[in-house]
């Protein structure tokens, strides 16, 4: 089915959507954990509310319904958009869509190869200092890794306009709970072979509590700023094919990626997804966007360039400055 995303949200500065979730299976469910706070509880006027995932997280998670693990590339949908691939010795390593700092990743910017840190550069003009060409950042944006434009990057690197080069997401996500209540639990790790062993060294039944929780009302708050989307400048095309692949990453993670962890597996609590703004706006379906990030991507397609860098440097090894608990919880590199 024939979509128009331009005309349906043409009057609108933001799409908002507050979709309501509920767990697949029972009523509990596990919220992320911060180090040295665990699970983020507080107080608003409907009581005692839960940040069950950050937006820092929510990001990642959007990014990560694009790329087609098995393969190492982009779904097929999405055939041909700018990206960075880095690899090692002739095979895959990362890329700009996986890597924490996308295109400020020291895997492009650090290594021995060049090649890639020189583009850059050229192709803004070789910025030092002075104002910064927006317009010519974003173009170049648009080239090298489209996906930042719709993620947001900050390029902390001197030799490029100082480290001010920067653009804040213009789509974000997070999903809160309101009227939680602990659903308190535990277990024990068996030992059958030597139960009064030493815990310390791994041996031993060793008892644990466990905190879940229970909510009133499970929701993903969804931002999509679409008046940043149109001050990039970019022209009628490049500007479609953002938004399309804004909201077809939206409607990708409700499609069948909100497991968030072991026991947090949810859903969204009704099919059809009614943005709060602009309010007669409804979320279209996963094969209608699939057709129209198919359609602009083949109008844009001119405008990308696929890069490869060649990462064959030593990993050193450095000094580990986080806490066990820290490397033990992804949340905190998001």
């Amino acid at each position: 089915m024939s979509i128009d995303l331009t005309a349906s949200l043409k009057n609108a500065h933001r799409v908002l959507f507050n979709i309501p979730l509920r767990p697949v299976q029972g009523e509990r469910f596990q919220p992320t954990g911060f180090p040295s706070l665990g699970a983020a509880t507080y107080q608003t006027k409907n009581g005692t509310s839960l940040l069950i995932e950050s937006s820092q997280s929510m990001a990642n998670r959007l990014e990560n319904v694009i790329w087609d693990e098995p393969r190492q590339k982009p779904v097929d949908d999405l055939e041909g958009i700018s990206y960075i691939r880095v690899e090692r010795e002739g095979s895959f390593m990362t890329s700009s869509i996986l890597e924490a700092h996308r295109i400020n990743s020291p895997y492009l910017l650090e290594g021995s190869d060049k090649s890639f840190f020189n583009d850059l550069k050229e192709s803004l003009g070789g910025l030092s200092d002075g104002p910064i060409n927006r317009k010519l950042f974003t173009e170049t944006l648009f080239k090298y890794d489209v996906n930042t434009l719709i993620h947001g990057v900050f390029i902390a690197k001197k030799d490029l306009a100082g480290g001010r080069l920067r653009i804040a997401r213009a789509l974000s996500a997070f999903i809160e709970a309101e009227g939680v209540e602990v659903a308190a639990s535990g277990g024990v790790k068996n030992d059958h072979v030597n139960p009064s062993g030493d815990t310390q060294k791994g041996f031993g039944n060793v008892p644990f509590s466990r905190d879940e929780y229970t909510a009133r009302a499970i929701v993903l708050y969804v931002n999509l700023d679409l008046d940043q989307i149109r001050g990039y400048g970019l022209g009628a095309d490049a500007t479609r094919f953002l938004i399309a692949l804004a909201l077809y990453k939206v409607r990708a993670l409700l499609s069948g990626a909100l497991r968030l962890r072991t026991a947090c597996d949810l859903e969204p609590a009704a099919d059809e997804i009614c943005a709060v703004r602009p309010s007669d706006f409804r979320l279209p379906v996963l094969s209608d966007l699939s057709a129209e990030v198919r359609t602009s991507l083949e109008q844009t397609k001119s405008l990308f360039k696929q890069t490869t860098v060649k990462f064959n440097d030593k990993l050193a090894k450095g000094k580990n400055e986080t806490s066990p608990e820290a490397e033990s919880n992804p949340e905190i590199y998001d």
